[in-house]
């Protein structure tokens, strides 16, 4: 085989390697939900007496075209021992949107604020606890 065709080959190996998957993708369908990566509230897992204090709750205020996004998990900030780590947004493809990090020594509370332009749809909000794992909340924009 020439060097020549071998790299030609090679190319177009790397090329279907790199577009076959995202093939898949292309449809928009959402990702199946994984147990024991995260919890929900109909899917608590081990935790299922920490839904009260582990689960984000949603609130959303709209004013014209900017959105804001109140996340609050009622859960104690006690210092490193036992405290929320940090809020994400996620979209409805499940696409990273922001996140906001805790100082539990600071922190009284599990509350953080994000604003969205133009958003409508499906927004996630995962809150990630120190000693009992990552929890998923959804609601509609």
């Amino acid at each position: 085989m020439e060097r020549r065709s071998f790299i030609k080959l090679g190319g177009a190996g790397l090329a279907a390697s790199v577009i076959t998957p995202t093939l898949g993708l292309a449809k928009n369908e959402t990702p199946r939900l994984v147990a024991d990566i995260y919890y929900t509230k109909d899917s608590p897992g081990r935790w299922k007496e920490k839904i009260a204090g582990h689960l984000p709750s949603i609130g959303i205020e709209k004013s014209g075209t900017k959105i804001t996004v109140k996340i609050t998990t009622s859960h104690e900030m006690k210092g490193y021992e036992h405290y929320i780590i940090k809020h994400v947004l996620l979209d409805q493809n499940y696409k990273f949107i922001d996140e906001f990090l805790f100082n539990p020594e600071k922190d009284k509370a599990a509350i953080s604020t994000f604003t969205l332009e133009n958003y409508s749809g499906t927004i996630h909000a995962l809150s990630l606890c120190n000693k009992h794992d990552l929890w998923l909340n959804t609601a509609q924009v």
